[in-house]
């Protein structure tokens, strides 16, 4: 007989039903059972390059070789799911690995980030995993109690000399001085891609506030150049529009409106069609 290896899962599996038949009626059996409707990712992993450094950055010193990062978005809660996702993300990551102990469990720690104090999860974790809260800085919670390292970082509470871009990433910015604080910050590093990412998603984020200021800053509109041009044409068409739909009021023809207008036929009719 041919040696071949043997595939032992499908073999559990069938024994397993087989010994719980008389319990059928009150357990459900799912092989090979999806984790997730899409595939597993994690939002961001840091791996330490040199191990024997010391990080200096408040946020960083906790991490370790492997270091899981799980970023909530300015609207959004971390939750107790959350918790356990990320915890999950963690584990799989240890050991889907070619070899053992490949990456040390000893060396990963979990970093959850968010802008919102998460009372219900930290309230779980400490009376079902006994694990509590120790602040170590203006935003910065370590989570003890658990084997991996972690802490929680509350984005509006975080130092704004030493994490300026992150506690920046918010919708609550103040017309004023936070928001020239930010023109004169984008200023200094406009040429970085990274900054000029950050910066498009600031100032979406805070589009009522950036219009407060009266006078817009040539750095906002240098980084919204498309936006801007795009917003004036739509204006210009809307007034053509209007100027159009008044004149075929009065009865005016094509070549009449588009005489006094100073524009073409063409540009008229296809107005026209756009406001039946």
């Amino acid at each position: 007989m041919e040696k071949t290896k043997l595939q032992w899962h499908p073999g559990f599996s069938a024994a397993l039903k087989m010994t719980l038949e008389s319990e059928k009626e009150c357990l459900e059996i799912h092989e090979e059972f999806q984790l997730s409707k899409k595939p597993l990712q994690i939002d961001i992993l840091i791996v330490k390059k040199l191990k024997e450094t010391t990080i200096k950055k408040s946020i960083a010193k906790l991490f370790r070789d492997h270091n899981i990062i799980e970023y909530k978005a300015p609207d959004d809660y971390l939750s107790i799911n959350d918790f356990y996702k990320v915890y999950g993300y963690a584990c799989i990551y240890q050991s889907d690995t070619d070899r053992v102990k490949e990456v040390d469990p000893e060396t990963l720690t979990l970093t959850f980030v968010c802008s919102h104090y998460p009372r219900e999860m930290l309230k779980h974790l400490k009376q079902v995993r006994g694990i509590h809260v120790e602040k170590h800085g203006p935003g910065i919670y370590y989570l003890k109690g658990d084997p991996i390292p972690m802490q929680l970082l509350i984005v509006k509470e975080l130092s704004k000399a030493e994490n300026y871009w992150l506690q920046i990433l918010r919708t609550d910015l103040k017309a004023g001085p936070e928001i020239r604080e930010l023109m004169t910050n984008y200023e200094k590093n406009k040429k970085s891609k990274d900054c000029v990412a950050v910066m498009n998603l600031i100032a979406r984020a805070n589009w009522k506030q950036m219009e407060v200021e009266k006078k817009m800053c040539d750095a906002l509109k240098e980084l919204f150049a498309d936006e801007l041009k795009e917003a004036d044409e739509r204006g210009r068409e809307q007034l053509l529009a209007e100027q159009v739909e008044k004149k075929l009021q009065k009865k005016k023809s094509i070549s009449e409106i588009a005489d006094e207008l100073e524009t073409d036929e063409q540009t008229i009719r296809m107005i026209i069609g756009k406001i039946g």
